[in-house]
């Protein structure tokens, strides 16, 4: 089965990976310039610059897009967040989408969002609106760690398509090693200066490469030095991970990479709200494949 893709919020692309062979991207939509420079540069495809929640219904017709795929804002829904949901400014373009699957309903829709969205009203509008358009749906809560790879990101996937989903267990591995993960030459401008381990350095989450763990990195990773992501301790002292490093642990492919001109916190940010690819090329995979 190929799929023609609309890629809503689409960040780095994680989506578009996770869809692999499976199928081709028609279009995909995100307001952040940072983040449309990184998926053209990966992507050689550049995203459309437009706000969902006013996107005219004929552009998403036009497109004939069969599967919709999208990580709508987490913050209205996390628990770092003011906690508003629907209410939430971020929340109108999710809104949108599902007005426009009235008048453009795809065949297939896939959805990721913090473990906290399932417990919401906007989850509860779009079963709702699943269940009206006859889609089967399959949800799972996942996480890296039990797809091999050492990094804690638990996270609501759904998969639903009207020509059924399958039902298979996601897997159940052990984490393996963080030092595969790690560059071959260390960035030293990312060890923390005394300073900053004074006054954090109890409350850091502080790793080592023989360990088998790593915590979330969010966004504010580096400006958050606490329940921001993990920190790595190597002979020389603690330091940051690099953008690099936190990709490989996100399951981005080798040649990912951010062009010149895309600031260090901005490299964060884009994958602190990325995917875990694995996970989400697992979950991409229930469809076209009905229990």
């Amino acid at each position: 089965m190929r799929f023609t893709a609309l890629e809503a919020f689409s960040g780095l692309g994680g989506w578009r990976y996770a869809l692999g062979d499976m199928g081709r991207v028609a279009a995909a939509y995100d307001i952040s310039p940072h983040a449309n420079a990184a998926y053209a540069f990966n992507h050689l495809d550049a995203p459309r610059t437009r706000e969902l929640a006013s996107v005219p219904a004929r552009e998403i017709v036009a497109l004939q897009a069969d599967l919709w795929m999208m990580s709508p804002p987490c913050q209205p829904y996390c628990r770092m967040g003011k906690g508003e949901g629907l209410e939430d400014p971020r929340s109108r373009a999710f809104l949108r989408l599902l007005d426009l699957m009235d008048v453009a309903p795809p065949r297939h829709l896939l959805l990721e969002n913090v473990p906290g969205f399932a417990q919401t009203e906007g989850h509860s509008l779009l079963l709702a609106k699943l269940g009206a358009l006859g889609f089967e749906v399959v949800e799972h809560q996942l996480c890296p760690t039990a797809f091999g790879i050492p990094n804690q990101r638990p996270r609501y996937f759904l998969a639903a398509s009207v020509d059924g989903v399958s039902r298979q267990a996601p897997p159940d591995l052990e984490p393996g090693p963080l030092a595969p993960f790690l560059d071959a030459v260390e960035d030293a401008s990312l060890y923390l200066d005394e300073g900053v381990l004074a006054k954090h350095k109890q409350g850091l989450d502080l790793v080592r490469a023989e360990g088998h763990r790593t915590a979330c990195f969010i966004g504010g990773y580096g400006r958050r030095y606490v329940g921001g992501g993990s920190y790595l301790v190597t002979d020389r002292g603690i330091r940051r991970f690099s953008p690099a490093e936190v990709a490989r642990l996100l399951g981005y492919p080798a040649s990912f990479g951010f062009p010149d001109g895309i600031p260090l916190e901005a490299r964060y940010k884009l994958l602190g709200n990325g995917l875990s690819l694995p996970v989400a090329a697992w979950v991409t995979g229930l469809l076209g494949h009905p229990a």
